[in-house]
């Protein structure tokens, strides 16, 4: 194996690696990503043996070849050296020869034959789904799933389209059994690729974590999606993960959803956000807790912990109910105002023992709920 490639396409191809590699394992060689040159083109690939990643990219190739590497430290060496191109050449013990400038390194790898098979050409139908919704349904999901190791089936993002009259939808719903969160788009039927698999499949954590930053460049336009049974599959132009699915069954999301509308509260979305992070400066793990005052014109935020000290603001609010007091998880609150895009957030208050619902102003097609916590 012998090939040159840009630097800063080498250093970004390994950096898109280090969220699936496994930094503490049983199996060693999940620490280290594959390198494969071959038809002028460096292949790169990772696996946890839940997420695989492939990824192309134009290089020089000199002489055809694969070997692994470790990932961290391979990344930590392109990050250092200093030029256009890396040269990397293979002995013939497996140890690689990295040369930018006048740095090199030299690298022990462990031989490909050796690392798990991960399937390059899949075996099922991928669909066209615009970048930027698929983008935003997860950013506004992905919060509020759980880390729960008794109950697996929320350690996921809840995937599921609808036909609903004339239109299909796409949701995506998360949560951990304190709050959920619900996003949902239209989309064309071409793009309706559900059906086989009975309309709702559950995507893990980690591989939603991966498909977002796959997902964060805005310049591109549309990604494919596609799935079978056990396996979800994101392809953009050079680059294909499949995320092993989670075998189970949802629970009945639409039981949380209050069935009567609570009186609501208006707030300016930047205004909101601002204060209760001034409320999230003085919580910790144990104390969490923000309490909100609403009295007509305004809202009172207040928040205390004696190890490190007490907050309190005030802001304007539309709201001309009874005086209340409810509690909430400050971080629970300040998750969802970051993600919401509206100038001003809508809260519809059910009293303090009851689920709130949380909205952008306007926006129907996104909602997050969440259960107030006692006041002692």
């Amino acid at each position: 194996m012998d090939f040159d490639i840009n630097r800063d396409i080498l250093l970004s191809a390994v950096q898109q690696t280090l969220g699936i590699v496994e930094k503490k394992t049983t199996m060693p060689i999940l620490s280290n990503l594959l390198l494969r040159a071959v038809d002028n083109h460096l292949v790169v690939v990772a696996t946890d043996m839940e997420i695989g990643l492939t990824a192309s990219y134009e290089a020089l190739v000199i002489h055809e070849g694969e070997v692994t590497l470790p990932a961290r430290k391979l990344y930590e060496m392109v990050r250092e050296v200093q030029g256009e191109t890396v040269h990397l050449s293979r002995t013939d013990k497996d140890v690689v020869v990295l040369k930018c400038g006048k740095s090199s390194y030299r690298i022990p790898g462990v031989p490909a034959d050796d690392y798990p098979v991960v399937e390059e050409n899949i075996g099922f139908s991928l669909y066209p789904v615009k970048r930027s919704i698929l983008y935003d349904l997860m950013k506004k999901t992905y919060f509020s799933i759980a880390n729960d190791d008794l109950r697996k089936y929320l350690n996921g993002t809840l995937l599921e389209t609808e036909k609903l009259g004339d239109a299909y939808v796409m949701r995506m719903v998360s949560t951990d059994g304190h709050r959920l969160s619900l996003a949902r788009t239209s989309i064309p039927r071409e793009e309706f690729f559900l059906t086989e698999v009975g309309g709702s499949v559950i995507i893990p954590k980690k591989g939603i974590g991966e498909m977002m930053r796959l997902l964060e460049d805005d310049q591109v336009d549309e990604v494919m999606v596609g799935l079978t049974r056990g396996v979800f599959a994101l392809k953009t132009e050079n680059t294909l993960i499949q995320e092993r699915l989670i075998d189970g069954t949802y629970p009945d999301y639409r039981r949380i959803i209050p069935a009567e509308s609570g009186v609501k509260v208006m707030l300016n979305r930047d205004e909101l956000l601002h204060a209760v992070r001034r409320m999230f400066v003085v919580s910790s793990e144990k104390h969490n807790r923000m309490i909100i005052n609403l009295s007509h014109g305004r809202v009172l935020l207040s928040s205390a912990n004696n190890d490190v000290g007490e907050a309190s603001d005030e802001i304007e609010a539309q709201y001309d109910g009874d005086e209340i007091s409810i509690a909430y998880n400050v971080k629970y609150i300040a998750d969802v105002i970051d993600v919401i895009e509206e100038e001003s957030v809508e809260l519809e208050v059910n009293g303090d023992t009851k689920p709130t619902v949380i909205r952008g102003s306007g926006n129907s097609d996104y909602f997050y709920i969440v259960m107030p916590l006692r006041i002692d």
